[in-house]
């Protein structure tokens, strides 16, 4: 499969870049050294494109650069970094292992796609690894040719694949925590389905498969909840990641639905009223559930307004360009610095039995000088509807300050109910595993099939292409075990798209790491530390081996070793067998999961730990007891093997009754450095205490 590679220096749009900001400034670790370094800020005249590049000095400077995609562009990304401090500093990062900086806004604060032209993605992107290799010469003073990565995450992953498949910009990429072209919406309405039918049982279900729980989350749940959930975990959703559910809140899914929408009007339309769709069904959850109704305004309550953020670009900067996070800068923001609420003539009740489900809910006004005007509604007390933030919304503050006595306004969450099970509408061909409960003994279809599959116009649009594997560089995997938003299947059918269109050993070319305990998001401090972890610095890790991989032949640790089971990703419990880049600790109280104790009694912790051939040493090993987030107890390691294996214990007296989770936070790090900021890769594990 032959295709034309695109080379941004004989493109005559991005022929003309320009510096408007050229300076030094510092950068300040979390030990207090200081990182000096050329900053330069642009652009390409005649194009929305900007970018920053970030020089280190020129005796720590070793010829390679590292270029940052978001997962969603915005008109300032090229300044998104610059905020962000400590270990999740790609600037300090990139300056302390030999490289420069690149980001860039990729043209657009556009969701999804950059404008007429989706491929303005990948172009803008190689554009600006280009340019930066013209001004990496002008400050080092020799001519040469950086080596160049890119990497990126989720929405940036895509961008990422984009830029290796399309481009001749770089020579290795790091995708992390990817889809596949049919994760939008699928991934999303997958649980969100399963969240609205077990909202009421996901204590249990956590529980059940936490440290020292019964193993059987299906136990206590009916017919239609039991189903939920084994649909929802055989399409990939991690059953240890519903912990996170109350946080997530269904991801991105808001912002998606109106593009489901717009590509696909009719579904919304057949879901309630065709056979074989779950809302024609009148006994369904779906029905049960829904709010379609008319009613009037009573009375508003409009709070007073926010104050304006100070003057000055730099404090306007949205930062929020992660992967759990970007897409949040796409929300209406209310503007107003309290609860704001309308009091309704008649409200939404619930069922006998039931209690109502207000995701999705939407208020519009129908009549008035509102009319028109459409926001989301929060909450429901009595007759008073509490209004929140949501896409595609309108602003509350001005809604509220147009709404008037008596209007006329419908409420409805048909739309939102309809979206969750879309998946089921929306089946792939047949190597998309995860969808094989849809299907039966001969490989067809289930329920009614849509015209379109939607989900490869949404992966495809927002990097201007869809993934085919044809990689120009080496390329390394990260992806998460846990990971809520894109189901880890996802990166292995990744790199099978790879090996099935290069000759030799995919091993010769791409890796594949999967990182235990960690969730979607690619910040360090997790939604619940105790729970879940950060795969940062295995992600740093990874940079570092593909420029090692590319520029000295050094070739990085064997992918993971994993196997697959329909959407289940399932891995080794040993390290060694496992391999990877993280090591794997085992927790143990008083020699089991959980135990019961009388308060004041002596508990005994004791975690074995190893990490993979090759992948260093442990370095770290931090304890909390009684739900610190902090791990604010520091271990001490009985090392063996050259650090590859390793043992702690530690005791604590419990006080009071109650049930809790001790956690023991480890780490590893490649040369077993303990002072290296960005490479101290992470594992937790967790077990029970009963004091009675």
């Amino acid at each position: 499969m032959d295709m034309e590679v695109y080379d941004a220096r004989t493109d005559e749009q991005f022929s003309k870049g320009y510096i408007d900001i050229d300076e030094m400034r510092t950068r300040r670790l979390d030990d207090g050294k200081e990182l000096p370094f050329r900053y330069m800020h642009g652009g390409f005249e005649g194009t929305p494109v900007k970018f920053s590049f970030c020089f280190p000095m020129r005796e720590q400077y070793e010829g390679r650069f590292y270029q940052y995609l978001s997962p969603f562009p915005g008109p300032e990304e090229e300044l998104a970094s610059l905020p962000v401090t400590g270990i999740d500093d790609k600037i300090a990062f990139c300056i302390t292992h030999g490289a420069y900086y690149v980001e860039s806004n990729m043209g657009s604060g556009a969701v999804f796609t950059n404008n007429a032209d989706n491929t303005m993605s990948y172009r803008s992107s190689a554009a600006s690894a280009e340019f930066s290799r013209i001004k990496a010469q002008e400050v080092y003073g020799y001519v040469h040719r950086p080596y160049g990565y890119v990497y990126g995450g989720s929405g940036g992953g895509y961008r990422t694949i984009a830029c290796i498949e399309n481009t001749n910009a770089y020579d290795g990429a790091a995708p992390y925590v990817i889809g596949s072209p049919y994760a939008i919406p699928n991934c999303q309405t997958t649980r969100a389905f399963a969240e609205r039918i077990l909202r009421n049982k996901l204590g249990q279900i956590i529980d059940a498969v936490d440290a020292g729980g019964s193993g059987d989350p299906y136990a206590g749940l009916n017919e239609e909840e039991a189903a939920a959930l084994r649909e929802a975990t055989l399409f990939g959703y991690p059953l240890k990641s519903w912990f996170a559910s109350a946080d997530l809140n269904d991801g991105a899914l808001p912002v998606l639905a109106p593009g489901v929408k717009q590509m696909d009007p009719a579904y919304f339309e057949d879901y309630w009223n065709v056979p074989g769709y779950m809302g024609a069904d009148p006994d369904s959850s779906a029905a049960r559930e829904r709010i379609c109704m008319d009613t009037k305004v009573k009375l508003q309550y409009v709070p007073g307004k926010k104050a304006k953020l100070l003057s000055g670009k730099e404090e306007a900067v949205d930062t929020r360009n992660g992967v759990n996070d970007a897409w949040k800068k796409m929300i209406s923001s209310a503007g107003t610095d309290t609860e704001p609420w309308l009091e309704l003539e008649k409200a939404p009740a619930p069922a006998d039995g039931c209690d109502l489900y207000l995701k999705g809910l939407v208020m519009s006004v129908k009549s008035g000088a509102a009319a028109g005007k459409k926001v989301l509604i929060g909450r429901v007390e009595d007759n008073r509807i509490y209004l929140t933030e949501g896409f595609g919304m309108d602003n509350i503050a001005e809604v509220l300050d147009l709404i008037e006595t008596g209007d006329e306004v419908h409420l409805d969450n048909s739309d939102y109910i309809a979206i969750q099970t879309y998946h089921r509408h929306q089946v792939p061909s047949l190597d998309y595993k995860a969808w094989d409960q849809f299907r039966d003994a001969q490989g067809n279809p289930l329920y009614p099939q849509q015209k379109t599959l939607v989900g490869p116009v949404f992966c495809g649009n927002g990097p201007g292409c869809k993934q085919n594997g044809l990689i120009n560089g080496k390329i390394i995997i990260v992806a998460a075990l846990l990971d809520e938003q894109a189901y880890p299947w996802q990166a292995d059918w990744y790199r099978r798209k790879v090996a099935s269109v290069h000759e030799g050993d995919v091993e010769d070319y791409c890796r594949l790491y999967y990182c235990d305990n960690v969730l979607h998001d690619d910040v360090t401090a997790s939604v619940d530390e105790l729970h879940a972890t950060t795969y940062i610095a295995a992600l740093k890790q990874s940079l570092i081996d593909l420029a090692k991989w590319v520029e000295k032949g050094i070739a990085p640790l064997p992918s993971s070793n994993y196997t697959l089971d329909g959407g289940h990703v399932i891995i080794p419990e040993s390290a060694v067998l496992r391999r990877g880049v993280q090591a794997v600790p085992v927790l143990t109280v008083n020699g089991s999961k959980c135990v019961h104790v009388k308060a004041g009694e002596k508990v005994v912790f004791t975690v074995d730990a190893e990490v993979p051939d090759g992948a260093g040493a442990l370095t770290y090993v931090e304890w909390s007891f009684e739900g610190e987030q902090d791990f604010p107890e520091r271990g001490a390691w009985q090392l063996r093997d050259n650090g590859q294996r390793g043992s702690a214990e530690a005791v604590h007296i419990y006080e009071k009754k109650g049930t809790y989770f001790a956690v023991v936070r480890i780490k590893s790090e490649r040369n077993g450095d303990k002072a290296a900021p960005f490479t101290q890769i992470r594992n937790i594990d967790r077990v029970r205490v009963v004091v009675e």
